[in-house]
């Protein structure tokens, strides 16, 4: 039996004022309709699908959502979690240490924000903008630069596999454009804080493309909506990575949002040959997550590392499909997601790690640890492995386990109260994989956040 569209308020003359309000070249247009087409003939995705058979939707209803952002000034944009922590870093700014692998730094090389998909703030360094580097809202650069970018623009991740990913292609607004020439290398970050009021909509993309041996640090972060319990807010996002020949990206996503927030994204990363690619991701907001994250190793001896920390209280869900693509030989792939759980919340982890069979000579690690900090939370943990290639080494793990009482009682009978017992086991968990960050300020940061969020273990 087929099942019909869902009535929504994405609608044909939503889509029209679009258009209208914005300076896209033509080429943008017609793949935005196109796209609202495809949506046309979807429905939300059900369990019948794999990625989606341990999501809840029966909540979510489409016609809830209003896309039109917010008048400048109305709404305090809140403070993102990551700027705060690279602004109070302290000192001058500090070039990226070779033999570190590390970068630690008081300042931003550009910074975007918006709420509720209208841009609010713009900023790039001079001296970058003088080498070439382009960074702003997707509004602006196509506008400017849709040359540049119209092979780039909706090229690395579907658009049309689901409900909201036809969605998000047809109705992107707000996040940010960033390219990268070769050869360049920028030492400081650059931001982009997407936030929504209660009750808001984000529909932001983000592309980031550095080109041959270029380097660039990328902050990305969410941040308000309301609480559970009320209307909360919407997130439909995308992010795109093209990481050239020889280049080097740090990409650090956080998604902060409100607990009342409905949070659906696809980010898919292309790796070309030996480019590295550092890729962390915070999670810890939301009502229900739902997020597809994919690195395709597309060049020979091209590197990814990618890092997870989640951490769930209340009755917050966070579902996450990962997946490692070797698509050429001689790569590495290294995945680390480490998650906490509390109260009745739960979290699902899909890994696959995939190689072709021109994959030769392919190392792919994946791995992940839950800690259960109540009775009533629920994780799992689910990897996989799909090999056509012969000469490889692949491996895989899971662990999901409950709190030694002994170590809290050990740490107790040294004087701490139960909280600070709990604190101290939770983060000796997640320290495997905050050694893994290579900025200082972002660790920091996430360490800070979790332990304000541990509360004693039941």
């Amino acid at each position: 039996m087929s099942v019909s569209a869902p009535t929504t308020a994405f609608d044909v003359a939503t889509l029209d004022r679009m258009l209208a309000d914005a300076a896209f070249p033509e080429w943008e247009r017609e793949r935005r309709r196109q796209a609202f087409d495809l949506l046309n003939g979807l429905s939300l995705p059900d369990r019948r699908d794999e990625n989606w058979m341990r999501t809840d939707l029966r909540a979510f209803k489409p016609s809830a959502w209003k896309l039109g952002g917010v008048a400048a000034g109305s709404h305090e944009i809140p403070s993102g979690l990551l700027e705060a922590a690279i602004q109070s870093a302290g000192g001058g700014a500090e070039a990226f240490d070779e033999s570190l692998r590390e970068t630690r730094c008081s300042r931003l090389a550009g910074r975007i924000v918006s709420i509720d998909g209208v841009v609010q703030t713009e900023e790039l360094d001079e001296a970058l903008r003088q080498q070439g580097v382009v960074f702003g809202s997707p509004e602006r650069v196509l506008a400017e630069h849709g040359d540049l970018v119209r092979d780039l623009w909706f090229g690395v991740i579907e658009s049309g596999c689901d409900w909201f990913a036809a969605a998000h292609a047809a109705f992107a607004q707000a996040g940010c454009v960033l390219i990268v020439p070769a050869g360049v290398k920028i030492a400081d970050p650059l931001h982009l804080l997407s936030a929504i009021s209660p009750g808001g909509v984000d529909f932001g993309h983000v592309l980031v493309v550095l080109g041959d041996d270029a380097e660039a640090t990328v902050l990305t972060e969410t941040a308000g909506g309301g609480p559970a319990g009320t209307a909360g807010g919407f997130h439909c996002g995308g992010t795109e990575i093209v990481v050239g020949k020889r280049a080097f990206l740090r990409m650090v996503n956080l998604q902060n949002w409100n607990t009342g927030v409905w949070h659906v994204a696809r980010q898919k990363a292309r790796v070309d040959a030996d480019g590295n690619l550092q890729w962390t991701l915070g999670a810890l907001g939301s009502r229900l997550s739902q997020v597809a994250q994919d690195v395709a190793l597309a060049g020979r001896r091209a590197h990814a590392q990618v890092n997870g920390v989640m951490f769930t209280e209340g009755r917050q869900q966070l579902v996450y499909n990962t997946l490692q693509h070797h698509e050429a030989p001689d790569c590495r792939s290294d995945l680390l997601y480490k998650g906490g759980l509390q109260d009745r919340s739960r979290l699902v982890w899909r890994g696959m790690i995939k190689v072709d069979q021109v994959a030769q000579k392919t190392d792919g690690y994946q791995r992940n640890d839950v800690l259960m900090l109540s009775e009533q939370a629920r994780a799992d943990s689910i990897p996989g492995l799909e090999i056509e290639a012969d000469d490889v080494r692949c491996t895989h793990g899971a662990t999901s386990g409950r709190v030694d009482a002994e170590q809290i009682f050990y740490a107790q009978a040294r004087g701490l109260t139960a909280d600070e017992a709990a604190r101290l086991v939770v983060a000796g968990f997640f320290q495997q994989v905050f050694d893994r960050i290579t900025i200082p300020s972002v660790r920091e940061a996430l360490a800070g956040a979790i332990g304000q969020r541990i509360r004693r273990i039941g």
